[in-house]
């Protein structure tokens, strides 16, 4: 994976997060350093998760090689599909956004990881060890950024339309999904 497409893969994974980390911020008028530690927690989930899932994605890459790009493509769309599904359902209204414990950052953290597992194991595939650990490092440093920035914007009452960021997002994912089947000549 080039460094383009992991920046577009971190943007798009950590959406959810923006999302998340400004409704917090809106909510609960979080503090600055309340709001770093947020962020840097959300960094190392989103980065953590998918590491973990494309070591797992890498360890089974010799059972399933004649059709990784096909499961990688799979991996994304239906996670790209549920993306634009979520941007339409948008129902965050019964999530507890109280901050001040920190259980709830890595509730939140982890809720909005699970996604970037899921990815994780499709880049496992088809990615060497140096690539899939640029990518990771671009997703915790895109995710730090965006979770930061989320604050801010809450600080300041700036919602987020949740409902066309996670769409966008979808159609990204599904687009890096064929991406990766064009790459392994399946369109050719």
């Amino acid at each position: 994976m080039g460094f383009i497409a992991s920046v577009l893969l971190a943007l798009a994974l950590c959406v959810d997060t923006l999302v998340v980390s400004t409704t917090c911020s809106i909510k609960s008028k979080m503090s600055y350093s309340r709001g770093l530690l947020l962020a840097v927690t959300f960094a190392l989930f989103q980065g953590g998760f998918p590491l973990l899932g494309a070591l797992i994605g890498s360890a089974f890459e010799h059972l399933i090689e004649a059709v990784d790009h096909w499961i990688a493509f799979g991996l994304l769309a239906v996670v790209g599909i549920k993306m634009i599904l979520d941007g339409f359902k948008g129902d965050n209204d019964n999530v507890n956004f109280d901050v001040s414990r920190f259980w709830i950052i890595c509730t939140l953290a982890v809720a909005t990881s699970i996604d970037a597992f899921v990815v994780g194991i499709g880049f496992g595939l088809n990615n060497t060890l140096g690539q899939i650990l640029l990518t990771v490092l671009i997703i915790a440093v895109v995710t730090f950024l965006t979770a930061l920035l989320g604050v801010f914007l809450g600080k300041r009452n700036v919602p987020i339309p949740e409902k066309w960021t996670s769409v966008l997002a979808g159609v990204v994912l599904i687009g890096l999904g064929c991406h990766t089947l064009i790459e392994h000549g399946v369109f050719a």
